[in-house]
């Protein structure tokens, strides 16, 4: 046989062989025949409803909550007249701008009508937000910053029908207010806890943002106990706001977030951008928190808020060093307030520099903690308050006073006062003495600086911070023009003189942390604002 005789009967076998070694496979479904985009019909690629059903069980949950929450969302319109004001709120127009005085990247919504100097006229600013019913005969809950300053507020329902509403009452120390609208039968939506949320879970967003009616969108809880104290200039302000990712935006100020069974966790107030519209973070008050504000507002006209009496800052790691704390928490106490001789825990010994670690038997973590503790109590009650004293435990009873005299409007106008990174010089340099493991320079209290500050003579015997260095342990605790009063330890000493900080100083050394009795004047009023500042030595 040829070998081209050969190979014409060899290649037609390996065909055929080929050909039954599929269909033998296939028989065993050991491979299928299929096309490599997949069918355009047919099922092959589709997942089937075992797969989907998680999905489609969250949809159909969203859809729920949405079907429910909707009709008892309700758009804000409010007109006011133009009139003057003693200051300006910077720009914002319905929901945007900061005014130049946030931190960056905080937008807050509150409105500014018009410029202070322009002249009364007949045509109203108006502005919009949006708000959720909360009792069948019509109460309203929402911002402050919506409502606030408003000749006229209206309120439009899901079904289109429109109602003039009353201010019921408004708490700016909070951003809460609550309105009335006339009638009964209102649908209303369900105030859930907010303490039983967790970070991760769904949340929905309902209002009227940028013009567009009872929008609906999702997202998770981003983050709680958020205290972006920026936002709301007030001296009995509490800012602990839950953070989500949900869109919002201009107009949704006022408007419900939900959980997944529906419940108002919080009311939207404000958002994290550069440019005023949404970049992925909001802000909601807790419902919680809201709760006892309107239940305040309606019974009273007023929020009976207690105080602890203390001006409070958060605890960094040369804080919490020098407290004598392993880790960086509690609250630390700065001051006591403008009412210092009323001050409840300055009447039973809580000094400037303690950190509050337990307050009514709860750990305290941050400032929030203990604000969201103490705002559960109402004047009178008697708290029981732990502090860490520079390494020593000391416990307190302390009986809660009442807020007075909470100023009617929300603004988010800091002052005059320079931002704590700021670092200006006022007085010539070769005045002052460098303290070195402090990288700060200081000097003896002038007559001119204390006249251009109008200091109380109680603090014209410290030191004046000249300068601090950019790349020094203090530049994040100490600034410029402030005046160093006393020593609170490791030593406890007022502080007269240059050689009295040099010398405490000198007995220090690398890793050692000092914690400096000081204030910051004001010269617009003559106060001079106290503080406990940190900071670990590093030379």
């Amino acid at each position: 046989m040829s070998t081209k005789s050969s190979r014409a009967k060899f290649g037609p076998a390996v065909v055929v062989a080929f050909l039954c070694g599929l269909i033998f496979a296939s028989g065993f479904d050991l491979t299928r025949f299929s096309w490599a985009q997949g069918r355009v019909n047919g099922s092959a690629n589709k997942p089937t409803a075992a797969q989907v059903a998680p999905a489609a069980d969250l949809e159909s949950a969203f859809e729920a909550v949405a079907d429910h929450a909707r009709p008892a969302v309700v758009s804000i319109e409010t007109e006011r007249f133009a009139r003057a004001r003693p200051t300006s709120r910077g720009r914002r127009g319905g929901g945007g701008g900061n005014g130049g005085q946030l931190p960056p990247g905080i937008e807050e919504w509150l409105r500014d009508f018009d410029d202070p100097r322009a002249a009364p006229n007949d045509t109203p600013e108006e502005a919009s937000g949006s708000g959720f019913i909360v009792s069948p005969d019509g109460y309203i809950l929402t911002n402050n910053h919506v409502v606030a300053d408003a000749d006229k507020v209206t309120v439009t329902l899901f079904d289109k029908t429109v109602y003039t509403a009353k201010i019921v009452g408004r708490d700016p120390s909070t951003d809460v207010a609550v309105i009335k609208i006339d009638g009964k039968g209102f649908p209303t939506v369900n105030l859930g806890d907010d303490a039983q949320s967790r970070v991760g879970q769904w949340v929905l967003a309902i209002g009227n943002p940028l013009q567009l009616d009872f929008t609906v969108t999702a997202g998770i809880v981003s983050a709680k106990g958020r205290n972006q104290r920026g936002l709301l200039n007030n001296k009995y302000a509490i800012t602990d706001y839950i953070q989500t990712d949900a869109a919002i935006n201009p107009g949704n100020s006022g408007g419900p977030l939900l959980n997944i069974r529906g419940d108002v966790i919080g009311i939207n107030s404000a958002i994290a951008s550069g440019t005023g519209y949404y970049n992925g973070y909001g802000f909601a008050i807790p419902i919680s928190l809201a709760k006892q504000v309107m239940d305040d507002l309606i019974k009273y006209g007023t929020v009976k808020r207690a105080i602890v009496g203390v001006n409070l800052d958060e605890v960094d790691a040369a804080a919490a060093k020098g407290a004598g704390l392993t880790r960086a928490a509690g609250a630390k106490i700065i001051g006591y307030g403008e009412d210092s001789v009323g001050s409840p825990a300055k009447k039973v010994g809580l000094e400037i520099g303690d950190v509050v670690v337990q307050a009514d038997g709860k750990p305290v973590d941050q400032v929030n903690t203990l604000q969201r503790i103490i705002r559960g109590h109402k004047p009178g009650d008697v708290v029981d308050i732990d502090v860490m004293r520079f390494g020593n435990k000391k416990s307190f009873k302390v009986k809660l006073a009442e807020v007075q005299d909470v100023p009617a409007v929300a603004s988010n106008d800091t002052g005059n006062q320079p931002s704590p990174r700021s670092r200006p010089t006022n007085n010539p340099a070769n005045t002052a003495r460098p303290m070195e493991k402090l990288g700060i320079t200081v000097e003896p209290i002038s007559s001119e600086f204390a006249q251009s500050a109008k200091l109380d003579a109680a603090y014209r015997s410290g030191l004046r911070v000249a300068s601090v260095a950019g790349n020094g342990p203090s530049y994040h605790s100490l600034q410029a023009n402030e005046i160093i009063l006393g020593v609170l330890s490791p030593v406890r000493r007022d502080i007269k003189s240059v050689d009295d900080l040099q010398n405490i100083l000198n007995g220090l050394k690398s890793g050692d942390v000092v914690t400096l009795r000081v204030c910051f004047p004001n010269p617009t009023d003559g106060t001079c604002q106290s503080n406990a500042s940190s900071v670990q030595i590093e030379r």
